[in-house]
């Protein structure tokens, strides 16, 4: 159901089942963020500005004509890559990552913007190539996004970078890439992780994944995270302890209970039922960001929906993975639930540019 409410001078233009879905997780956010924060009024204040402002910004976004994204897409990205380079000189480092652009008002994590703005622009950039997408086309898109990929990899941020390079594979794939050419890279890949895992990966990064494997080798050290999210997942049953009952956040066992490990305490405290029903949020909005991509006016929009629809899977599932133990920890914030404003404002920002590509038609399809 996509409604455009007709006025007399202007129209607005809006998805109910999105912003309904998404309002509702927002709130949900709060009560998890209040539980895990231990009760702190100030940090539910500044997350409740976010999210207010963030669903402003969502229906602001919604509604420009995609021809406005189309555009601009270029000047979106430009603007997202000269944020990442300020990051690098003038950004603020905190445990020995230079990630975030202190703007005074709040700090800007700027990797956050360009995982939005990498997707339109290469959708802006194949939707009218010729099928399939060619080796020229190709070369360029893969050298973008592998640049980007550095960039942010650089500051370190493997988690948020894994998230750029799926969202650009993603527009690739979707705009038409030979079969042959995803099996050669593959088998490239594949080649080349000895190499990778000596000259790319830092030691922590390495360290993390060992952990994945064996994380009671050092239970008190690099594996107590993943240790005490599975403890505190456990021990929700089927019903969960209840609100703010949950011993191993409230105890300070549980690392990063605000942001990274949120969903370990959705489960410790509410338990099977609880997380199937936040799931089940997460579900339909995949499922209807999915079947607004299939009903898009043009290629360009069903490019644009179904990339930014599968960042917002794609970061997900590392969350709910990282937390359950199935991945390394990458620090990955769980969408609309985790504590902190660039993550949250920038989902905020995808799904207004998803609304407007949906909810827009032309009278005559081009």
């Amino acid at each position: 159901m996509k409604k455009k409410l007709n006025f007399t001078k202007f129209s607005i233009y809006f998805d109910p089942y999105l912003f309904i879905a998404i309002t509702l997780l927002s709130v949900m956010g709060l009560v998890f963020l209040y539980s895990a924060s231990q009760g702190d009024i100030n940090t539910i204040a500044k997350q409740s500005v976010f999210v207010g402002f963030g669903l402003i910004l969502m229906f602001m976004m919604s509604q420009p004509d995609p021809d406005f994204y189309n555009t601009y897409s270029g000047v979106f990205l430009i603007f997202s890559l000269i944020l990442i380079f300020a990051t690098m000189i003038f950004g603020k480092e905190i445990n020995g990552a230079k990630r975030w652009l202190d703007l005074g008002i709040f700090t800007l994590q700027s990797s956050e913007i360009i995982k939005i703005s990498l997707p339109i622009f290469l959708s802006s950039y194949l939707y009218n190539k010729h099928l399939p997408i060619n080796l020229r086309h190709t070369f360029i898109t893969l050298s973008l996004i592998g640049f980007t990929f550095l960039l942010i990899a650089r500051q370190p941020d493997l988690g948020t970078g894994l998230v750029v390079l799926m969202a650009g594979a993603y527009i690739l794939f979707l705009a038409g890439l030979s079969w042959r050419f995803i099996g050669t890279s593959f088998g490239i890949f594949l080649l080349s992780l000895p190499f990778l895992w000596n000259s790319f990966l830092e030691p922590f990064q390495r360290q993390r994944i060992q952990t994945l494997f064996n994380p009671n080798a050092d239970p008190y050290g690099t594996g107590w995270n993943i240790t005490q999210s599975k403890i505190a997942i456990g021990s929700g049953g089927i019903n969960g302890k209840g609100f703010q009952e949950g011993s191993q956040a409230h105890l300070d066992f549980l690392p990063e209970a605000e942001t990274d490990f949120i969903f370990a305490v959705v489960a410790e405290e509410f338990g099977f039922i609880g997380v199937c029903i936040l799931l089940s949020i997460f579900f339909f909005i995949l499922l209807r960001c999915l079947y607004l991509a299939f009903n898009a006016r043009d290629r360009f929009c069903r490019l644009t929906i179904g990339g930014l629809s599968l960042v917002f899977a794609s970061t997900l599932f590392i969350n709910l993975s990282m937390v359950a133990g199935i991945i390394p920890v990458v620090g990955m914030p769980l969408p609309f639930i985790s504590k902190g404003g660039s993550s949250l404002l920038s989902f905020y920002l995808a799904f207004g540019i998803i609304i407007s590509m949906a909810t827009h038609k032309k009278l005559m399809e081009r």
